[in-house]
């Protein structure tokens, strides 16, 4: 098969090609796994916090990649849930122990002993792959295999984070940041709250314009005030200065979603501006995001394609993963990026 690896973490500043396309042998699907023949992954910004060490991979070399969608073509002893050929995704939960108070409450995303793919084992940039079945998830027709990859993270931490926000119709909602995962929110909400007003927050002028295409009431920069107070943002951005400019948009009881796994640190100075009275005051919250569950996905795969949402997607072949994680390192975006295998 061939693969792009991770052998040493390195900030894309210094290292703009840290993966390294190979030929491996096929890996063999051991009891209740798959094999699956890999033909779409998604590039998430997930995978620069590993190549960059804000969440490191527990073992090098590595194959990152956890929006990943394929074919089975075969299956370990027990594994009877799919047949061969059926189409499958796969997402950033590869495994959790099913055994905890967590993962008993279907908090599997809670659980210490979470597994998470292309980064604690192999991912899905490459052409072939192995998952325990019970990570593998049907992805309906409605959508292309580049359409169904972001949906595997970028979706399913979205579909998250809008349930965590308790977002209800009618109410105002911030976006900050308007990469992959903020796009398919704005979608999902305007469907599940039509009478819910959507104002993004975001840098890129461009962006801006797209979230207005897509049906946004109002686009500004990180740093401008909204025309009201939100009742609830979600952050989904890398950095901390729009953590502290969308508390400051919130209103009197408003909630902040965090939906990053990780922060960088270049403007982490930006929290010595947090004002109490401004910021914090009012019985404003703040909720981070962990992960996703296996809910999450299901649940989310059936709305986006009750609706339908189709992502505007940027495919790359397999072996410019490298050209992709610049861009989305440097911010340019529209959308989300996705690997083709063919």
């Amino acid at each position: 098969m061939r693969a792009m690896v991770l052998h040493a973490l390195a900030g894309l500043d210094e290292q703009p090609a840290p993966l390294r396309l190979e030929e491996r042998p096929d890996p063999a699907p051991g009891p209740g796994e798959l094999l699956l023949a890999v033909s779409a992954c998604g590039v998430c910004h997930t995978e620069l916090d590993e190549i960059e060490g804000r969440t490191p991979p527990p073992r090098l070399p590595v194959i990152p990649g956890h929006e990943v969608v394929g074919r089975v073509l075969a299956r370990g002893a027990g594994a009877a849930r799919f047949a061969v050929g059926d189409r499958v995704g796969v997402a950033w939960i590869h495994a959790a122990c099913g055994e905890c108070a967590y993962c008993r409450a279907g908090l599997e995303n809670l659980c210490a002993g979470f597994v998470a793919t292309g980064r604690d084992v192999d991912g899905g940039y490459a052409t072939r792959m192995v998952v325990p079945e019970s990570g593998a998830h049907a992805i309906p027709d409605i959508f292309t295999d580049a359409q169904a990859a972001p949906h595997l993270c970028a979706g399913a931490i979205g579909y998250r984070s809008l349930r965590l926000s308790g977002l209800a119709d009618g109410q105002r909602l911030g976006l900050t940041g308007f990469g992959a995962s903020a796009h398919l929110v704005l979608k999902m909400a305007r469907h599940r709250f039509p009478a819910a007003a959507v104002h993004v927050f975001a840098r890129s002028a461009a962006e801006r314009d797209f979230a207005r295409e897509l049906g946004a009431v109002w686009a500004g920069d990180t740093a401008d005030r909204a025309p009201a107070p939100l009742d609830a943002i979600i952050d989904t951005t890398p950095a901390w200065k729009p953590v502290v400019e969308a508390l400051a948009n919130l209103a009197p009881g408003g909630r902040l979603v965090i939906n990053a796994i990780r922060k960088e640190d270049g403007d982490r100075e930006q929290l010595l501006r947090l004002d109490y009275p401004d910021h914090l005051w009012l019985e404003k919250e703040i909720k981070s995001v962990a992960n996703v569950a296996r809910r999450d996905v299901t649940e989310f795969l059936a709305l986006a394609a009750e609706i339908p949402i189709l992502p505007e997607v940027q495919e790359y072949p397999l072996a410019e993963a490298n050209r992709a994680l610049r861009e989305l390192k440097a911010g340019r975006i529209r959308g989300a990026k996705v690997l083709r295998m063919d």
